[in-house]
């Protein structure tokens, strides 16, 4: 596992490590711990919706890619508790086909989860937030014309801008106490475009 990209995500290169987590519930368990910290598979079966037993053999199968571990400093004969190995995680395209297909699937499965938390938020979260809060969420749809190195650079720099703040998560104690948790989706979408003529 690396944690040398700016937020200490775990970055994930194996095809059999992206299948494993191509699966809905394992996506909701990893969300759930990172998101709410160490639980037993019982604590998690109400939030992802699978029995404790499946959930504790998703559990063991995350944990097979290091993507899980067992939480510190929670010792019980009677209850494993878990915790997510890091804060996020990342993966990049991998250059054979088995990896690319694999990739492929997770994308789907992040795609299809994160679909639906806006409408989530605007249903649940958004009518108890008082009106400066509410006035700063948004939808931003940007179209602009970038080059592969343009974008990975652009990409870069956002996540050096954005990393003081999510490395904040860390250390709750030195949040100012106004400062609440932000959710930010971010989706970058090249779209194909005619191909230039052969000379």
């Amino acid at each position: 596992m690396s944690l040398k990209n700016p937020y200490g995500d775990f970055e994930i290169t194996e095809p059999q490590a992206l299948r494993a987590l191509a699966h809905p519930v394992r996506l909701a368990i990893l969300d759930r711990l990172q998101r709410h910290g160490p639980a037993t598979a019982t604590g998690l079966s109400p939030h992802v919706g699978a029995t404790p037993s499946v959930v504790s053999w998703h559990l063991r199968h995350l944990a097979t890619f290091g993507l899980v571990t067992d939480a510190e400093g929670t010792t019980s004969k009677r209850e494993r508790w878990w915790q997510a190995a890091a804060r996020g995680f990342r993966f990049t395209l991998p250059d054979d086909a088995e990896g690319q297909a694999a990739a492929r699937q997770l994308r789907g499965e992040m795609f299809a989860r994160s679909a639906e938390v806006p409408q989530q938020w605007l249903l649940h979260d958004e009518p108890r937030l008082d009106a400066q809060w509410r006035g700063l969420a948004g939808v931003a749809d940007t179209q602009f014309v970038a080059t592969p190195d343009e974008l990975r650079q652009l990409e870069a720099a956002v996540e050096e801008l954005l990393a003081p703040y999510v490395r904040r998560k860390d250390d709750e104690d030195a949040s100012p106490a106004e400062a609440r948790r932000v959710r930010m989706l971010r989706y970058l979408l090249p779209e194909p475009g005619d191909e230039p003529a052969a000379s």
